[in-house]
Order: C-alpha cells, then sequence, then structure tokens
C-alpha cells in the first residue's frame, strides 16, 4: 500500500494595496501590505501527472488574492486575512490554508502581522 504524499505550495510576501485601519482617515486609500499565503492542494503529488490543469495555479492564486482585496475595505488585518483564506478555500481546489497578512503602520517596529488557517468543510 503507497502512503499518502502531503505537499503545500507557499507563496511569500505578495504585495497587495487594500483598504485596512481602524481610523477611517487609514481606509481612504489602499496602502501597501504583503501576503504569505501556505496551501494544501486537494489532489496528491502523484494525481497531478505534471499537468497544471490537475494542481493549484500559484499565479492564479495571487491574481485573485489582489482582485478579491481590491475592492474591500475592512478595519482589522485579522477581518482580511481571514477573508482571504475563506475566499481562497472556496475559489481553488485547497484542503487547508494559512494566510499572514502584514502591515506596515507601526513606527518603531518592522510591521504588525496576523496569521489565520482554516480548512475546507467536509461536504
Amino acid at each position: 500500500m503507497r502512503e499518502a504524499s502531503e505537499h503545500q505550495i507557499h507563496i511569500e510576501q505578495l504585495e497587495i494595496f487594500a483598504r485596512v485601519g481602524v481610523p477611517e482617515k487609514e481606509r481612504v486609500k489602499p496602502q501597501r501590505l504583503t501576503v504569505s499565503i501556505t496551501l494544501w492542494p486537494a489532489r496528491e503529488i502523484r494525481e497531478l501527472d505534471d499537468k497544471i490543469g490537475r494542481s493549484v495555479d500559484y499565479s492564479a492564486v495571487c491574481k485573485e488574492t489582489k482582485k478579491f482585496v481590491r475592492d474591500r475595505s475592512n478595519r482589522l488585518i485579522e477581518t482580511l486575512a481571514d477573508g482571504i483564506a475563506v475566499h481562497l478555500l472556496k475559489s481553488f481546489p485547497i484542503r487547508r490554508i494559512t494566510v499572514e497578512l502584514r502591515k506596515f503602520a507601526l513606527l518603531d517596529g518592522a510591521y504588525a502581522s496576523v496569521v489565520v488557517s482554516r480548512a475546507a468543510s467536509l461536504s
């Protein structure tokens, strides 16, 4: 019996622009954020047969993430990160996803970030 293989796809610090912040003035125009996404595809490696159509196209994930955040206005990065995770789970054949969203708004620190993990519902 063959053992199931588990693989993941990781996108590191994708630059996105979103309206996010508690003060209204922070949400007036989109600000630069970065998002790192780790996803676990629904199919196992042996099922891919070296065909992109059977995997999760990470370029399409990047485009969909940018499209999703473009017209949103959230107060909390937690809400935005969770929204990204839920949206990507619904849009791609993914079993599990982790999203780290970084905001560069600290005067005395590099960034603030939030990490959200979600799993696809068993339906």
